[in-house]
């Protein structure tokens, strides 16, 4: 790990508080009343409630929904057995992806205790407060005893996603590659090199879905488990062979699969070409795969390639399970995870990736149509489809397999309901980064090239591969800022500059500046001083000339000032009337997007009407179905103000103009955010569930809108402001630009470049 990516890890952990995560409380206590029901006296009632049946915690308290990640830190990731207090901040990672992806709360708790029958015993006493207990980072064997033993004497789902997690995604993973080489399950040579908890996992499942067990040979540090070895546990002797095989080449002769749960390179392209024909090798191991995909395929063209790693196709991630696992067996009050469920999982993440994508889910990829093929058997960790089909396929089996305690009668109205934790992950920006980080490398201008948040962004983006930073300034001065800021960023390698004492650049620049606006009042001697001491307007010029693909300014400077030389030289793309400014804001609950944060003082009803399409246009670009809430002081004709009049009108328009999007008002914020709030104040909404786009009257109520939410709900995370309506993939950033706000939206220039090319 590089000095760089440490010390932003460490930041991040420290900064702005300790940790990632906080307990918050979900009814208000403002008053003695408050304080009365939440407490004495009033608590009794619901504890007395539980006492005479149980299964009423699941109503009264958070039990539900409400998960313990626990370990004993003896197998922590990569990094072995670390002890519990160093393995806290996984734990705590592990509960924020839960809370992300599925909206499930999270304890994590870190057990110092090796013991196998304390351990237990341990766990195993905090039933009550827990509806379900997902184990990590226990090290195989202990790890499957422990889970066995709980699983007994628990009434609770127990799940070691360790183990399970990999081995459901790994199953879909297999069963779609036997599909496209045409492959028979039952027939298949498998060889799996790994025999810890993981390894048996996969190995179990995929022998659950019909893989026979005499063609499956393990290998662990000793060579392949045969039957002439002594002392093995019950896991490894359930895969000993009578063969001759001792070495993973020996195995790999004839073999149609490959597991790696194991340790980089471990497998060589020789053994991969004494495979059989049209292999699936699934390379897991982390950071680094067993072999690299591109290694594969010099010798075996026709393979097919997974891995653990981000940066290749088909990811073997155990996000796309874990969370939604969860999810339905929660919801449906499961007394444990069983195969059934675990099989359910298996083939609703296999049948996603054979399943038509809509145009909000090829958005959501970054804009990419992928279908199923060789390079997508399993979908995307940030599909957002997961939850509404992964999650009720398990609850469907619970209750099919007689575990549900409370079973759900309408499933579609379930599957309709988990809608809402679509896109309210927080991950809203990382099917942007995938796309910036496989497409073509974009060239984006930083016009304040030496500000320490810009240097430091772009370094993130070459690491990342987001895109190409061209800075603009002084060589001498970006060069020792770069040094004093400990970056790795080489010149020519990673980045180019733009210099004001480049004379010859800048003369042309500023002669098809004068030609451009010789007709609006500049002058050639004008032109040429604008150019010498404006960074905008020369970052402007370098994307109109083709020398950038696109821009991010004002880091320093007003929004005005340097919309002005956008205005002036990139100006507005076809079929568009005037620019406007969105604000994407990252909530706990929710993602909202506000409009217009900066350009029109006042809009008028037609303006805000033009506005609204553009904003609902870059709104499905994030894999969002646009719903609008035109707001205003005023609810439903409630006052007959300029104000509220201008939005009853903005309202006719846009559902005349675009009778596709949906759109209600003129409305209060909290009907906008509150689905039932609205039912009640308007029961025949035409909005479907809560506004993700706020229209709002005027840039005095987006801005401060935008602002007072995004320190008091939304901790600072936000991307833009997002510049609409531009004929190039330009944006305008603020003075309080974070350098993750400039990665952000880093990305989004360079996707936003790539679109416009291909569109």
């Amino acid at each position: 790990m590089d000095d760089l990516l440490a010390q932003s890890a460490l930041e991040y952990h420290r900064y702005p508080r300790p940790g990632k995560i906080s307990v918050t409380p979900t009814k208000g206590m403002s008053n003695q009343r408050d304080l009365a029901l939440a407490y004495s006296p009033g608590v009794a009632v619901p504890c007395l409630e539980i006492e005479k049946d149980p299964i009423k915690a699941y109503e009264y308290t958070a039990k539900g929904n409400l998960v313990a990640v626990i370990s004993n830190g003896t197998a922590v990731l990569g990094l072995g057995d670390i002890g519990a207090l160093a393995g806290k901040p996984v734990m705590e990672g592990k509960g924020c992806l839960f809370k992300k992806f599925a909206g499930i709360d999270v304890f994590d708790l870190e057990v110092d205790e090796t013991d196998v029958d304390k351990l237990v015993d341990m766990i195993a006493a905090l039933e009550p407060t827990f509806g379900g207990v997902n184990l990590e980072d226990i090290k195989a064997p202990e790890c499957f005893e422990v889970e066995r033993r709980l699983r007994e004497r628990m009434k609770i789902p127990v799940f070691h996603d360790d183990q399970h997690g990999t081995a459901i995604v790994s199953a879909a993973a297999l069963l779609n590659a036997l599909h496209l080489v045409g492959k028979d399950i039952g027939s298949v040579k498998l060889v799996c090199s790994g025999a810890g908890a993981a390894a048996i996992a996969c190995l179990n499942l995929a022998v659950g879905l019909g893989v026979k067990r005499e063609n499956v040979f393990v290998l662990d540090s000793k060579g392949v488990v045969t039957t002439r070895r002594d002392k093995l546990d019950p896991q490894k002797a359930a895969y000993a062979q009578d063969t001759d095989a001792t070495t993973l080449a020996e195995a790999m002769v004839g073999a149609d699969v490959f597991f790696g749960l194991s340790a980089a390179g471990v497998l060589k392209p020789e053994m991969v070409a004494t495979m059989a024909k049209r292999p699936i090798i699934l390379a897991m191991a982390n950071p680094d795969p067993e072999i690299r995909p591109e290694d594969a395929r010099k010798v075996s063209p026709d393979c097919i390639i997974a891995t653990g790693r981000s940066d290749y196709p088909n990811q073997v991630n155990n996000v796309l399970c874990f969370p939604f696992i969860f999810r339905g067996a929660l919801d449906v009050g499961a007394t444990e995870i069983n195969e059934e469920m675990k099989l359910a999982c298996v083939r609703a993440i296999a049948a996603l990736a054979r399943a038509d994508m809509s145009d909000v889910v090829a958005s959501a990829y970054g804009g990419k149509t992928v279908g199923f093929g060789p390079d997508y058997i399993i979908p995307a960790p940030f599909d957002p489809r997961l939850i509404t089909e992964v999650a009720p396929a398990v609850a469907e089996a619970a209750m099919r397999s007689g575990v549900a305690a409370r079973p759900i009668a309408d499933l579609d109205a379930y599957r309709h309901s988990l809608e809402r934790f679509v896109y309210t992950s927080g991950t809203v920006m990382q099917p942007v980064f995938t796309a910036a980080a496989t497409g073509p490398t974009q060239r984006i201008a930083y016009a304040e090239g030496d500000d320490d948040r810009v240097l430091r962004a772009a370094q993130i983006a070459v690491d990342e591969r987001l895109a190409r930073p061209v800075f603009i300034g002084r060589p001498d001065t970006i060069r020792a800022k770069i040094a004093a800021l400990g970056l790795r960023l080489q010149a020519d390698r990673d980045y180019d500059i733009v210099s004001f004492d480049d004379n010859e650049m800048l003369a042309r620049a500023s002669e098809q500046y004068f030609a451009l606006r010789k007709r609006h009042g500049v002058t050639r001697d004008y032109a040429a001083a604008e150019m010498r001491r404006n960074a905008t307007l020369i970052g402007a010029m370098l994307v109109r000339d083709g020398q950038a693909d696109g821009m991010l300014c004002g880091v320093t400077g007003a929004f005005d000032t340097h919309l002005r030389y956008v205005r002036e030289v990139i100006g507005l793309r076809g079929g568009v009337d005037d620019f406007a400014a969105m604000h994407l804001l990252m909530l706990p609950r929710n993602t909202v997007f506000i409009c217009d944060t900066y350009v029109h003082y006042d809009p008028t009803a037609e303006e805000l009407a033009k506005m609204a399409a553009l904003a609902a246009e870059t709104v499905r670009d994030f894999g969002f179905d646009p719903r609008i809430a035109v707001l205003s002081h005023s609810s439903f004709g409630s006052a007959d103000t300029p104000s509220a009049r201008k939005m009853r009108a903005a309202l006719e328009l846009i559902r005349a103009n675009s009778p596709d999007l949906e759109v209600e008002g003129e409305m209060h914020a909290d009907a906008a955010l509150s689905p039932r709030l609205l039912e009640r104040t308007m029961p025949d909404s035409a909005l479907s569930g809560e506004a993700n786009l706020l229209l709002m009257p005027n840039v005095d109520a987006a801005n401060i809108t935008f602002n007072a939410l995004k320190i008091v709900a939304g901790e600072g995370v936000s991307v833009g402001p997002i510049l609409l309506g531009a004929a190039r993939a330009v944006h305008i950033l603020t003075p309080s630009s974070t350098v993750r706000r400039l990665v952000n939206m880093t990305a989004l220039a360079a996707v936003d470049a790539v679109r416009r090319r291909e569109g």
